[in-house]
């Protein structure tokens, strides 16, 4: 339903820790109209440049929070709520280089009510600031 909502346009940077670039990260936002708890994001998938990137170089971070995928499966005491921009950061050293990048993404979800558990998948051209 909010699939074209899911990418934000700014956000997109490389991550720098201690001088050196690890990896880089963007805003995303739940494609679900109620919020979730964070064991109930049962996957966030990228490919960037049509390259997919492994779940474990992935992590999710909201209001100051980060975990990896897996360690989101039992997260009870936190949510990814509507609207909110949470941030998802991948490993990848040297980061990415300057410029436009296809940055595609995934989130499958579960929801009480859904007898299946649906992924919802959105993409385009990001901008990457030197």
């Amino acid at each position: 339903m909010f699939d074209k909502m899911m990418l934000c346009d700014e956000g997109f940077e490389n991550v720098v820790e201690d001088g050196e670039v690890t990896g880089f990260s963007l805003l995303a936002r739940l494609p679900y109209y109620r919020g979730l708890g964070l064991s109930m994001i049962e996957d966030i998938g990228l490919t960037i440049d049509g390259e997919p990137v492994a779940r474990e170089d992935i992590r999710f971070s909201v209001r100051g929070r980060s975990w990896t995928l897996d360690e989101m499966e039992t997260v009870y005491d936190d949510r990814w709520n509507f609207g909110e921009k949470a941030k998802v950061m991948v490993r990848r050293p040297g980061g990415l280089t300057p410029g436009a990048h296809r940055v595609d993404i995934a989130v499958r979800m579960r929801v009480s009510y859904l007898p299946f558990v649906p992924t919802t998948k959105t993409g385009r051209e990001l901008q990457l600031a030197a």
